[in-house]
């Protein structure tokens, strides 16, 4: 049985902070003609937090607070994820304790901060201080909150598929970021039960390649390192329950390189007048890098976070 299921996602919109639901997904035809096929976007950027993570945290803390429970949680995060629990645990008043590398952006280091959470820095990348929110969370007895492992957050993203499915006509292909699995499990299901003709394409940077790997190999594929300026979907090591939900609901999946990604986002701040950050473009630079593949398709994408700092701003999006 799949550990996602729709009438939970349905119920999802009942809980989640309006703030993050219904938001714009349009077509820019610029942007289309740029790319060769017709994109249609669905902004997760203009919210409190920049990131559609919101819409998973907000279902994880109302399940908690359902269950009776209001002691800490501890999490591991990039800043996106940390952000976002940050953000539904103050809401609840439930105290948040995030963990998060040596060199995470400080960007968000800061709004995790800003947003009432204990930040703890360790690690030389995001899967070193997940192990260490897990020996800490055991070690106090706390509830640990895992990003695309606590079904609830890929149930909140799944809102998200759900409102695509308003679309008219509906894309052919949909392409997902993939990080931890939870945003493409979540869309996933809930497109592949409404509309199944829809392909679902997985979108991984080439230096962080271990879920699309293990994906293919039907297996978990530790990687030795995940070295990209696309922090939110830099996995090194693969959560296997996230790997299981993408079984017979993702269709397919295809890598990016570092530059690409740098290119997808001065077009869309070019065409959108948008700031998004490396995970949120992947898409965008799947369609730049295997422009044939999706020419002339009607195709989706979630452009999923925009927390990037000043320095960042100012290199990557010049021209």
């Amino acid at each position: 049985m799949p550990r996602i299921h729709v009438d939970r996602i349905r119920a999802a919109f009942e809980v989640i902070d309006p703030v993050f639901l219904h938001t714009p997904q349009f077509e820019c035809e610029p942007l289309s003609d740029a790319l060769g096929c017709r994109l249609t976007v669905k902004v997760e950027t203009q919210n409190p937090i920049r990131s559609f993570k919101g819409r998973g945290a907000e279902t994880y803390m109302a399940a908690l607070v359902a269950s009776g429970e209001k002691g800490p949680v501890v999490c591991a995060s990039a800043g996106n994820f940390g952000q976002a629990i940050a953000y539904a645990g103050r809401r609840r008043d439930i105290p948040v304790v995030v963990y998060a590398a040596e060199n995470a952006n400080p960007l968000k280091i800061e709004r995790m901060r800003g947003l009432g959470a204990e930040v703890r820095l360790h690690g030389a990348d995001f899967d070193a201080a997940k192990d260490a929110s897990r020996a800490f969370a055991e070690a106090e007895g706390l509830r640990l909150a895992v990003d695309s492992l606590d079904v609830e957050t890929a149930e909140g993203a799944g809102t998200m598929g759900m409102e695509l499915l308003s679309l008219d006509p509906l894309p052919e292909v949909m392409l997902v970021p993939l990080g931890n699995g939870a945003m493409i499990n979540g869309i996933a299901t809930a497109l592949k039960a409404h509309a199944p003709q829809i392909q679902v394409v997985a979108v991984q940077a080439e230096q962080a390649p271990a879920m699309v790997d293990s994906w293919r190999a039907g297996e978990v594929v530790v990687a030795d390192s995940a070295d990209t300026i696309a922090d939110g979907i830099g996995v090194r090591v693969p959560v296997a329950e996230a790997l299981d939900d993408m079984k017979g609901i993702v269709d397919d999946a295809v890598l990016i390189s570092e530059a690409s990604m740098i290119d997808a986002m001065r077009l869309l701040h070019r065409h959108l007048g948008l700031v998004v950050e490396p995970s949120g473009v992947a898409a965008v630079s799947a369609l730049m890098q295997h422009r044939d593949r999706f020419a002339g398709q009607r195709a989706a994408t979630i452009l999923c976070g925009g927390n990037l700092t000043p320095e960042q701003m100012a290199t990557w999006l010049r021209d």
